[in-house]
């Protein structure tokens, strides 16, 4: 049976959040054209940056006007569905499509707007050992895209069509789901138009409980988190982990809560990498490793967890107190979405990394007591 990728469980998992707004709002639509550069966030990717890229976006954005209360607390965001088309000008990686679910958050007078993207894309050029070997990012022909736009926007600057410009950054990779996975991180320009569907409905503007109402004693999390990855060398085989937390929390208002907990990995892929480094190298070469190392490790982290409506925004930084194998740096990353199906009952999809260097993509079930 064909696995299920934490790709798609991650796209699905925001869009069911997307499904509960019951609402009728009102829509709009932006279209949007962009060039720019890609980041060297390494040496090993500098051959693949040989052009500007540029590429366009549509957006389809459904409005909030304070029905519920989390969109009062965020200033009326919008949410909505994306697909964006990138032509990296090189040969090697070819062009990216990618489809996403977003939210629009505003400030200064709702002019200036930050959208926060998540979605899954497809390149048109994967690695291929015999016909594309240059193409270290894209080990898979389908990829995670997350992006992040900030803009002017202004709305309904001639009848119902406005105009946004601003600055944009995209990420490709495949979160270390098959080897090679480097990624690709562009940064540029964009400019488009927007054109609203319906006439702008007043904002709902209700009394919102204090902040300290929010507050709860500290709570105690479980969370499993699994999927499949592979190390850092290609057809060494992909491999399932499980990483399994404990933590508390404690909440600090309505939006916010910080944590503090340990990790344990069972990344299974690092068996077959220490035994892969003991082979490739001899016992007097400095990256030898002892094939009976283990590849087992522990680490301590603190994070926050930002809550939007039933679905929360987990960001947390850790440091290894256990890797009997010298791999990768000491620090690692986690970010991810989270969905409350029940009140104490939790599912999301994280992505755990080294700096700018993805390690995996985690299907995650919890819960917190």
């Amino acid at each position: 049976m064909r696995k299920i990728s934490p790709l798609y469980l991650l796209l699905l998992t925001v869009a069911f959040s997307f499904s509960q707004e019951k609402e009728k709002n009102a829509t709009y639509i932006d279209a949007q054209i962009f060039r720019g550069n890609i980041i060297k966030h390494a040496d090993y990717v500098g051959h693949l940056i040989s052009g500007h890229p540029d590429g366009v976006f549509v957006g389809f954005n459904w409005k909030t006007h304070g029905k519920k209360e989390w969109q009062q607390v965020y200033n009326y965001p919008d949410y909505g569905l994306s697909y964006q088309y990138i032509d990296f000008k090189n040969k090697s990686l070819g062009v990216n499509h990618a489809i996403g679910v977003h939210y629009n958050f505003y400030f200064l007078k709702r002019h200036l707007m930050l959208r926060i993207s998540q979605g899954i894309g497809m390149t048109s050029n994967p690695y291929d050992k015999e016909t594309n070997n240059k193409n270290n990012a894209f080990g898979t022909k389908i990829l995670d895209n997350n992006y992040f736009l900030l803009q002017y926007q202004k709305q309904n600057l001639f009848d119902k069509v406005g105009i946004q410009v601003g600055l944009m950054l995209t990420h490709f990779s495949n979160g270390r789901f098959k080897a090679p996975n480097s990624g690709i991180n562009t940064f540029a320009l964009n400019v488009g138009l927007n054109y609203n569907f319906d006439e702008e409905k007043p904002f709902i503007k209700d009394s919102l409980p204090p902040n300290s109402s929010f507050r709860e004693r500290i709570k105690y999390n479980i969370a499993f988190r699994t999927g499949r990855s592979e190390g850092p060398v290609p057809r060494l085989g992909q491999r399932q982990f499980y990483h399994i937390g404990l933590y508390a929390d404690k909440r600090i208002g309505r939006k916010s809560a910080l944590q503090l907990g340990t990790d344990i990995f069972f990344s299974r892929y690092l068996r077959d990498y220490i035994k892969f480094v003991s082979i490739a190298f001899p016992q007097d070469h400095k990256d030898y490793a002892d094939p009976d190392t283990d590849y087992k490790r522990i680490g301590l982290f603190v994070g926050h967890e930002l809550f939007i409506n039933k679905v929360s925004v987990e960001t947390q930084f850790g440091y290894y107190v256990y890797k009997p194998f010298d791999y990768e740096i000491d620090i690692y990353q986690r970010v991810g979405l989270k969905y409350y199906v029940y009140k104490n009952c939790f599912t999301g999809v994280g992505l755990k990394t080294h700096g700018g260097r993805a390690e995996a993509i985690e299907a995650t079930i919890g819960i917190r007591l």
